[in-house]
Parts: C-alpha cells; structure tokens; sequence
C-alpha cells in the first residue's frame, strides 16, 4: 500500500495522518494479540474487552448515510515501512516537508490502539454489504516495538485514549443529535411548546434543579426523559417493533418522528390544559414565577420536582391504557389528588419537612403511589404489594403508612 500522508510528532511519538479504505482495514488491521502482553491471560482480557458495541457500529454503518469517524489510532510494526518525503514549496518560498506518501509492504502487523469496535464494526458491515469496500477512514498511524520498552509505551498509549476518553453528554445529545428521536423532538418543545419556551426548562447538567432557581418549570435532562417515557407508549400504541434503543441510535423515517412528535405534543397539551398548577404557573406574571410550586417552605409541588414529573408521566399513560380512558379524562382525574410535597402521601417520602428539603425518591414506587390515589382497583396484587412493602420501608412507622395507604383504596 502506498498511502498519502501527514508526518507530525507529539511528545515522544512520531505518526502518520492518512487514510484507509474499509477494504485494508478488513484485511490489513488484526485484533490485539501478543502486542501488548507477554501474557497469554493478559493478552485475552483485552480480547474481551471488545464488547458487543461492534454491531451497533455496523449497524449505525449500514444505516446511517451520512455516517463518520474519529481517526483510528492504529500501531505498526514488523515489515519494512518506508516514508518517502514530497517537498512542497509555495510562490513565497514557504516550504512544506511533512507531506508524503507512508509505503507499506503489506508485511506488516498492524493493530487498533484507539478505535478496536469501529474497526471490528467496520469488518462486520463490510462483510453485509461489499459496496463498501472503498469508503475511507482516518487513521493515524504509531511505531511500535515489541521488546518490553516498547510495550510498556505503547500499553501506556493505549489505556490514555481510551481512559480519558469522555462520553458525549446528555446535554450534548439532547441539542445537536440527529438521529435520536427523542432528542429531535425534545428541542422542538424547547422551540415551540409555551409551557417549554424561554426560562421554563432549565439547562443543567443533571436532573435536579437548585434552590436558587425560580423560572424553571423542570429541566432539560429531566424533560427528555419524559419524552423517552411517551416514545415507549406511542410505539406500543402504534404497534411500532423498533426497539426504543434503535430510536435513540438510528434516526426513523420522517413520517415516524412526525407522528411521534404529533403524540409528544398532544401529551403536553393535554397536560397544560387539564393540570391547573400548570395553567397557574404559565399565567403568573412574576419575575420568579416557579417560586409558589418549588421552595423550601412547603417543597412546592410534586410535578415542579424531577423525581415527581417522570413518575406522573407514566402513571398518566399507565392509567390511561389501564382504564381505556381518554388522555384528558385521565389527566383530569390525576389534577384532583393530592400533590403537595408536604402532605400525605408524599411528606416523608419525597419531602423531609424538618429539614426542608427533598428526598431521594424511587420512581416505581411514586408511580404506584400516583395509580393507588387514581384509582386503587387498576393496580395488579403483585403491584400493590411491593406498594406495601416499599411505602412502609420508607416511612419507617408501618401503623401510619398502613393508614395512610388503606385512605386511597376504593
């Protein structure tokens, strides 16, 4: 092979910029053997640190048409590489010579430092679909030695890219993902929806919102899981297979995401005109309007808390289906229980009133709450006993909690 490259140096290494086609990698690029390890057992833990996230990349290769890559970080060794220097000189004397052409001699060992499932995805794609074989990936290429210095470096290498490798956020999903349904459809609310626009939907690293905060209604992670709760009835509703993680990796056809968008929609405006603390909030014309439903004095309301709103999104469909009910008389019916994080049920649960502040919640069993107070008779037995059993852990006085639970059943 005879490759165009760029030839750089950073710390004590020397590499190549290039590019290979999915043909050599599938042919040229071999798994981590004895590379890095002397070892027999050393050598097959990293074998299986090769996880099953390969075939997501073949999939995401097969179906994806406007697919990418990062560089792979591949180490050469053995055979006879030859880097053969091209001079590049501009009309103002301006002189170029890292540009050239890495010669290859098909005798070499070649394996992934950076990048073991792309190019192990990349082999299984191409073995589906040998149209492929001429599409190109970044590469960079290493020196590596297989004496113990060697080894040594590049294993130091090796768990360098890959530790401080960080994962792209949840932020970062929900605003720039183009294939995740949920994400897509969780930015139209931010553009479009009046109970979304503006302050109402705080931008925050994680799910819960701070004190100091009195505009937001929920935030943003929390909101996109909302979303990701409704996407898994609307498949359900519309017969849809397509696991839910397929949704988030591979985008669906516009026609899918409409209607799924149609479904989102149609939720929150509901929920907006049947939920009358949500009408309320969106008609105070207040600097601070989230203060009245979120504060330290009463804890506010249970739907203006992350750990309240995700479980009264499934409990509202959950019941819906359950009672084959409309969406609004459901909602309806939700509007009237009791949602003051300091009263019963959720005083001591989800609201510590000596301390003023929240609780850790678990979302089942706040859902199975919301359902008892709904209607107790669409709970299932095993459903009311893990209701018992976890509501009185939680409470830690079994007299009062049974007291308190047996004041919902119908």
């Amino acid at each position: 092979m005879k490759l165009p490259a760029i030839r750089g140096s950073i710390g004590v290494w020397k590499y190549y910029v290039s590019t290979m086609s999915f043909y050599d990698i599938a042919n040229h690029v071999k798994e981590i053997n004895d590379e890095l390890h002397k070892s027999t057992t050393l050598s097959e833990m990293i074998q299986r640190s090769i996880t099953d996230n390969y075939k997501k990349i073949k999939n995401y290769i097969l179906s994806q048409d406007e697919r990418f890559f990062n560089s792979l970080v591949l180490a050469v060794y053995d055979g006879r590489p030859e880097w053969v220097e091209v001079e590049i000189n501009y009309e103002d004397g301006e002189e170029f010579f890292n540009m050239g052409f890495l010669k290859l001699t098909g005798n070499e060992k070649i394996f992934p430092v950076d990048g073991q499932h792309r190019a192990e995805g990349i082999k299984r794609a191409l073995r589906e679909n040998h149209e492929l074989a001429n599409e190109k990936v970044p590469v960079i290429f290493i020196g590596h030695s297989t004496d113990e210095a060697g080894m040594q470096r590049t294993r130091r290498l090796f768990s360098t890219l890959n530790r401080y490798a960080k994962p792209v956020s949840m932020r970062d999903i929900i605003a720039l993902d183009e294939d995740d349904a949920v994400a897509i459809v969780t930015r139209e609310l931010l553009v479009s929806h009046q109970l979304f626009r503006n302050n109402r939907v705080l931008d925050s690293k994680g799910k819960p919102i701070p004190e100091t905060n009195k505009t937001a209604f929920t935030s943003v992670i929390t909101l996109y899981d909302c979303n990701k709760e409704l996407l898994k009835y609307f498949k359900a509703e519309h017969s849809i297979k397509t696991p839910i993680k397929d949704y988030l990796r591979f985008r669906p056809s516009d026609d899918e995401i409409d209607k799924y968008k149609e479904y989102v929609f149609n939720y929150w405006n509901v929920f907006c005109s049947q939920m009358s603390v949500i009408h309320e909030f969106m008609n105070l014309e207040s600097a601070a309007p989230a203060e009245p439903f979120r504060n330290r004095e009463t804890g506010g309301h249970l739907l203006f808390r992350p750990i309240g709103l995700l479980p009264f999104v499934t409990s509202t469909l959950e019941a819906r289906r359950r009672s084959d009910v409309s969406l609004e008389a459901a909602m309806e019916r939700f509007n009237h229980l009791t949602m003051t994080m300091n009263e019963r049920p959720w005083i001591k649960l989800l609201w510590n009133d000596h301390e003023k502040k929240t609780i850790t919640g678990d979302n089942k069993l706040v859902k199975l709450l919301l359902l008892l107070m709904y209607n107790s008779r669409i709970l299932k037995e095993n459903e009311l006993n893990s209701l018992d059993a976890k509501y009185k852990g939680k409470l830690g006085n079994i007299e009062e909690a049974e007291i308190i639970l047996q004041s919902f059943i119908d």
